[in-house]
């Protein structure tokens, strides 16, 4: 008999241990996957501050290094690309989502007039940077400007034209807001541009990504050098990313706490079935 009570014992440890590593395991490997970027949270009172692309509060946040390369493309050069990574970092606050996305460029091209961008000669265009988000969070469009069925909600700034914000339903069919809901601060420093863009969490629009903080979202980056004549289709591009603003891909977190009490409960069986056989054999 005790011989059985200490097989039946050593089963339930064994359980437990499965059941402990199925609920914790997903959030181990989980934690920072490669293709997100995280968002650290800051206080109200800071808004002012973290608008500030050198503000020291951004030296608390993730940096997260995002690859480049040329975007398929059928205008011309659009293999001639100059930018091959960009370091993204995230903040939120209560109200505010801000994004700092900086590169080298040894060029600051931001000083030339609108009426240059008819003529493709080289000094003739602005650095730029866009943020590419679903308009509607729940879906993933395609990277290349979304389509009719999934459209993306584009943050756009350029040194030479400021910011602008776009609705797209594929390569072409950028169309600006009536009035944009984004606002940026940019600083070129030591070979380097630092831009800040945000945005309020909550959409106060059709086609503009609400960001509730109940769920991820997926958001890329284009990056153009003026230089060298980098515009329109002509520009580095990444992939899709994730600001991380769900529970994750573990399930809503109510399922990892019922899974680890589960793995708890079992481990405590076992340890009073133990003791119960230790007791039973003296």
């Amino acid at each position: 008999m005790t011989e059985d009570l200490t097989a039946i014992a050593r089963k339930l440890l064994v359980a437990a241990v499965f059941v402990l590593a199925a609920a914790l395991a997903p959030m181990l490997v989980a934690g920072a996957p490669a293709d997100q970027i995280p968002v650290m949270e800051a206080s109200q009172s800071e808004a002012d501050s973290v608008s500030n692309p050198t503000a020291s509060v951004w030296n608390d946040a993730s940096t997260v290094t995002v690859p480049l390369s040329s975007a398929p493309s059928q205008v011309p050069d659009a293999n001639n690309t100059t930018i091959s990574r960009a370091n993204v970092e995230a903040i939120h606050t209560q109200q505010r989502l801000f994004l700092r996305a900086s590169w080298s460029d040894a060029t600051k091209d931001g000083n030339v007039t609108p009426s240059q961008y008819e003529a493709p000669r080289l000094n003739s265009y602005g650095d730029a940077i866009a943020v590419q988000l679903p308009a509607n969070v729940s879906q993933q469009p395609g990277i290349a400007m979304g389509s009719p069925e999934a459209m993306v909600n584009v943050w756009w700034w350029n040194g030479a034209m400021g910011q602008q914000e776009l609705l797209a339903a594929g390569p072409g069919t950028t169309t600006p807001f009536n009035q944009t809901a984004i606002s940026t601060n940019a600083t070129y420093r030591d070979g380097r541009w630092h831009v800040v863009l945000s945005r309020s969490l909550a959409a106060n629009e059709t086609n503009r990504g609400s960001m509730a903080m109940d769920q991820d979202v997926p958001v890329s980056f284009a990056v153009w050098n003026g230089s060298n004549t980098e515009r329109a289709g002509q520009k580095a591009v990444s992939e899709w990313y994730t600001f991380p603003f769900g529970p994750g891909p573990e399930g809503p977190p109510y399922q990892t706490v019922l899974w680890t009490i589960a793995g708890i409960a079992i481990a405590v069986v076992a340890v009073v079935t133990a003791t119960a056989v230790r007791r039973g054999g003296t």
